[in-house]
């Protein structure tokens, strides 16, 4: 139906004879001559409508509304020099149509408009409810095209290292750990469930115990957890698995692999190796697992100094195994007033919402003399004022902020102002320069955390991370050596997101099974739940490891967007729907008896709506 794409047309097509198809941007009417800018994937091109041409083409011309698909016939020409358009890539052609074919109108009024030419801002609840029409929008269109370059480059890199592509089970059995199951009733094994798989974990390796080696997959996952910009109830993961590596190959591997895909997709050299850092470090310094390392004003821990002072609300949080925390912010006391930092203020608000009740503070004057709101000044000694002012680097006109009380707490609160204020002040740079992609490998972590709820341990990452052996003693010992232990985990961390994590696998039957149990899970649970697992591993299960790299937030990072939704082609909102299909749907009652099932939701609209009758 074409003979080339809009955007492909140059002025070496002087003169050529070309059939196009694509959408109407706009349309515009100059003096008798009619001007459509056609576009399709490849971009726009001016179309000039003559009334010399014929008068049937020229009124057919005239009504056309934006977003009829168009096919047109034409020859390419030159643009006069003064209407060369040098924001197009074909500014300074047009085609002279002599043919115009309405291949379907549009109906009804538009819900917003699509012309490249606009950019005014479109609510994202009508974009979703008429996805289809966001998606011809240049901003969409050139993401989605971005997210197949990504994986493209992705795939490239892992087939040339003899990685292998393998599709995992969709359907699968609900695992503990993690975030809810999607879970979806049995026709044929009545009361029995599947449960839709919130990574490929178990599968691939079990493809290692099969002896493949080296497997990818894009994989789809699913998750019922509350959702935030960065998260979706499906996302996509590329997921790898290697036997016979050791953690350090795995790094360096996958470094390549991400140094591949900036270089095809941004044209970026990455500097390699990555920066390294322990989770203790990480939590000591920015009270964050993933820390955007783009800036300065990391955390101090200060205990020493206030642990005998008579601020009873710094040293009682310190005797009660608490931790007092600060953060130095450059020039604060011209930037950031009294009123802000008080209840009310938005930098309160943000430590609030960490779980903090406020943050205390303290001004540098002039020669290092400070001052501030409350009893932190009277109960320092000058002796302590200097060893503070040394300690957080503190000169005069800078801020320090301070948290006290327990350290999660602490830490979860200078993280969140930190990178508050990382923004707010600027300290983030925003252009495509030196030092914009900060990659940093976070080491590791801990086993396992406690689950204050259940009162009981749960794995950090997931059950199946191996601990460092040297944490672990003999055999005889693991029951009291696990808990304490650090896995052999790691995360890549990217400007201060998460983008994929792994860990080296537990590849011994008996130290899974003892992992297993001390998540608190019996023997007979364990059996039931992962039999097949240990079962695998007692067949000459080879050292392995792997990781996931969420592709949805790389494409956002990439693409310099804000939430994943819009580098998603069907997205769900924050609630978990799709407010184009209207997805999730009442079903009806034929279909839950054939699935064995009875629905107990009651609708509360319903109920109030028959006492009012």
């Amino acid at each position: 139906m074409r003979s080339n794409g809009c955007g492909e047309l140059r002025t070496k097509h002087i003169s050529s004879n070309v059939q196009l198809c694509g959408w109407v941007d706009r349309c515009r009417d100059h003096g008798g001559v009619i001007f459509i800018d056609l576009r399709d994937w490849s971009g726009t091109i001016q179309i000039t409508v003559d009334p010399d041409q014929g008068k049937e083409l020229f009124a057919t011309a005239e009504n056309l509304r934006n977003e009829t698909v168009l096919q047109i016939t034409g020859k390419v020409r030159s643009r006069p020099d003064e209407a060369i358009n040098q924001k197009l890539k074909t500014g300074e052609i047009e085609v002279l149509a002599d043919g115009l074919q309405i291949l379907n109108p549009v109906i009804g009024n538009l819900p917003f408009t699509v012309s490249i030419h606009d950019d005014e801002p479109i609510k994202e609840e009508l974009r979703l409810r008429h996805r289809y029409l966001d998606l011809r929008r240049e901003r969409m269109n050139q993401n989605l095209r971005l997210r197949h370059s990504t994986i493209k480059a992705a795939r490239d890199f892992l087939e040339n290292d003899n990685f292998i592509e393998v599709e995992t089970p969709v359907l699968t059995r609900s695992t503990p750990e993690g975030a809810r199951d999607y879970l979806l009733p049995s026709r044929v094994c009545g009361g029995e469930w599947f449960a839709l798989p919130q990574s490929p974990q178990l599968f691939k390796q079990l493809l290692m115990v099969g002896g493949l080696e080296r497997y990818y997959q894009v994989a789809r996952c699913f998750r019922d957890e509350d959702l935030r910009s960065d998260r979706q109830p499906e996302f996509t993961q590329l997921d790898l698995e290697m036997s016979f590596m050791s953690q350090e190959e795995i790094l360096e591997l996958n470094e390549k692999l991400i140094a591949a895909i900036w270089k095809t997709v941004k044209k970026v050299d990455l500097k390699l190796p990555f920066p390294r850092m322990t989770w203790h470090e990480a939590m000591a310094r920015y009270g964050t697992d993933r820390p955007d390392t783009r800036f300065g004003m990391e955390l101090i821990e200060v205990n020493a100094i206030f642990q005998a002072s008579g601020f009873k609300v710094f040293s009682g949080a310190i005797a009660a195994g608490g931790s007092v925390k600060c953060i130095t912010v450059k020039n604060g006391n011209n930037t950031l007033s009294n009123v802000r930092i008080k209840p009310g203020g938005d930098i309160f608000s943000e430590a609030q919402k960490a779980g903090a009740g406020g943050l205390a503070f303290i001004r540098v004057r002039e020669e290092g003399e400070i001052d501030t709101i409350g009893a932190i000044k009277e109960n320092l000694n000058d002796e302590q004022k200097k060893i503070l002012l040394k300690k957080t680097c503190a000169e005069p006109g800078d801020l320090i902020l301070f948290g006290a009380g327990k350290t999660e707490v602490v830490n979860k609160c200078l993280d969140r102002v930190r990178q508050f204020l990382g923004q707010e002040l600027g300290l983030i740079s925003k252009n495509q320069g030196k030092g914009h992609w900060n990659f940093l490998w976070v080491l590791d972590f801990p086993m396992f955390e406690f689950n204050t709820e259940e009162k009981r341990l749960e794995a950090l990452h997931h059950p199946f991370c191996s601990p460092h052996p040297e944490d672990l003693g003999d055999k005889s010992e693991w029951q009291k050596t696990l808990p304490q232990a650090r896995a052999q985990a790691y995360d890549l961390v990217l400007n201060g997101l998460e983008i994929g994590g792994g860990s080296l696998r537990i590849h011994d039957p008996e130290l899974q099974s003892q992992v297993l149990k001390t998540i608190g899970l019996s023997s007979q649970q364990a059996k039931e739940q992962f039999g097949f697992l240990i079962n695998a591993l007692q067949m000459g299960a080879p050292p392995h490891g792997g990781i996931a790299f969420g592709l949805d937030r790389i494409v956002m990072l990439l693409a310099g967007e804000d939430s994943i939704r819009d580098t998603i082609a069907f997205p769900k909102t924050q609630q978990a729907r799709c407010l184009m299909t209207q997805a999730p749907a009442s079903v009806s009652d034929g279909q839950l008896k054939e699935l064995h099932i009875n629905s107990t939701w009651i609708d509360q609209e319903e109920i109030h709506n028959d006492m009012d009758s």
